[in-house]
């Protein structure tokens, strides 16, 4: 059967099929232009891949965190498109599908987004031969006072590392031994992780696609910049 997994919650645009012949990925950086370009290059994307709007039996999204505009674009796309097709959703974490692009030699997995605002959003997953097991839980953090692993050995993932590496650096010591801060949350890990979550029945009707924002505030006033 033929699923199709979409992402736009950071600076990029990534989309995912998954067809009888195998997956299709493509990957876009997008800026701040989401809600331009999101559908033109779905559209393009499918005919490319000769499939039909009609033959896609499921939906996967990144369901956060990340930017609060690109989520909302990627759940009201898949949203629109689910209620259209009759089909379900599933929202995969961003955190877990940056987790899932470690390293085949890696098992411990410490992903790591820019939440602006001087602020991150990690969490921790531990590879299994089922797939990942969450270890620290998605949270919102300075850099100096993410949550630390209680083992060292982990890999660090995502753009938190690009932004505020030193912070980052220095607040989890020699438990990170190294990092990977250019990955980005990408739809062929989401896909992937929603593959098996279909077959098991967990996808849910449109009217209940969740969001993980964790962050109640979108901007802060003057002098609380000023604080930060």
């Amino acid at each position: 059967m033929t699923f199709l997994a979409l992402d736009t919650s950071t600076e990029h645009l990534s989309l995912a099929l998954s067809t009888p012949d195998g997956v299709i990925a493509r990957d876009w950086h997008a800026g701040q232009r989401h809600a331009e370009h999101t559908l033109p290059y779905l559209e393009t994307f499918l005919a490319e891949a000769g499939v039909a709007r009609s033959q896609i039996k499921g939906i996967a999204y990144g369901m956060g965190p990340g930017s609060f505009t690109g989520l909302r674009i990627a759940c009201g796309i898949a949203q629109g498109l689910a209620f259209g097709l009759g089909v379900p959703l599933l929202g995969v974490s961003t955190l877990e599908a940056l987790a899932a692009q470690c390293p085949q030699a890696q098992q411990l997995a410490y992903a790591c987004l820019d939440a602006r605002m001087n602020q991150v959003y990690c969490a921790a997953y531990r590879r299994s031969a089922t797939g990942w097991v969450e270890v620290i839980a998605p949270t919102l953090a300075d850099p100096d006072a993410v949550p630390v692993p209680d083992t060292d050995g982990w890999i660090g993932l995502g753009s938190g590392f690009a932004a505020y590496g030193e912070a980052l650096t220095a607040r989890l010591g020699t438990q990170v031994s190294d990092t990977l801060p250019a990955l980005f949350p990408r739809a062929a890990e989401i896909l992937a992780l929603a593959l098996p979550r279909f077959a098991a029945g967990e996808a849910v009707p449109p009217h209940d696609a969740p969001l993980v924002y964790l962050r109640d505030k979108v901007a802060l006033k003057t002098h609380e910049r000023v604080k930060k």
